[in-house]
């Protein structure tokens, strides 16, 4: 595992990273065994499957949820991108490729000008693609690029309670789940990228100062 310096990218190392890269360092001292120590434990003595060993290291050796969910998913060669800033902005853009390929492919400029358009709004903002969306984050997520369908990407922003907003900027219910991501714009043409979105995007970004 590699903790030196991330390569230049468009985008920023997603903050799941660090988190992950400190619990693996405190594993030996948490459970008695380092992440080698676990995987070579969990494939000589452990269940075949990601789910069965999941259940197996909180049941047989009490684990806590999450730490047998990641330690279940590594060994079964999933997750290893999120110990590693190098490796993680590596499959960032191979996330991206995929979430617009295909079907979805013609909507790559209209996620390109939404990308730039977030990245422009503060010096202090990154991009960190995950499998399906592309959060953006200054302090917390504060926007979210989401190609939902094959016709249409949904621009999420983090608003909050905030009541008086134009039609189109639609409420996701967000705030009653306690999601970060209360609205959305639908995005289907470089058109609907207008002033509008461009003003609410900033207060989305002053509301996470």
């Amino acid at each position: 595992m590699k903790q030196g310096t991330a390569k230049r990218s468009i985008y920023g190392v997603h903050p799941g990273v660090a988190m992950t890269i400190k619990w693996i360092g405190e594993l030996k001292q948490k459970t008695g065994r380092t992440l080698e120590e676990w995987m070579k434990f969990i494939k000589k003595e452990g269940p075949p499957t990601e789910e069965t060993r999941r259940a197996w290291l909180k049941e047989q050796h009490g684990l806590g949820t999450n730490s047998a969910w990641w330690l279940a998913e590594r060994s079964a060669g999933k997750g290893e991108e999120m110990g590693d800033p190098d490796a993680y902005l590596e499959t960032a853009e191979q996330y991206v490729e995929k979430m617009f390929a295909g079907k979805k492919e013609h909507l790559r400029p209209l996620y390109d000008a939404l990308l730039k358009l977030g990245l422009k709004t503060g010096k202090d903002v990154k991009a960190c693609p995950c499998q399906t969306i592309v959060p953006l984050y200054r302090n917390h997520v504060f926007a979210q690029i989401k190609p939902t369908t094959q016709t249409r990407i949904d621009f999420g922003l983090a608003l909050g309670d905030i009541r008086k907003t134009p039609k189109r900027l639609i409420d996701t219910g967000g705030l009653a789940k306690k999601d970060r991501i209360t609205h959305r714009f639908e995005i289907t043409s470089l058109k609907d990228i207008d002033d509008e979105v461009k003003q609410w995007l900033k207060t989305a970004y002053d509301r996470d100062s």
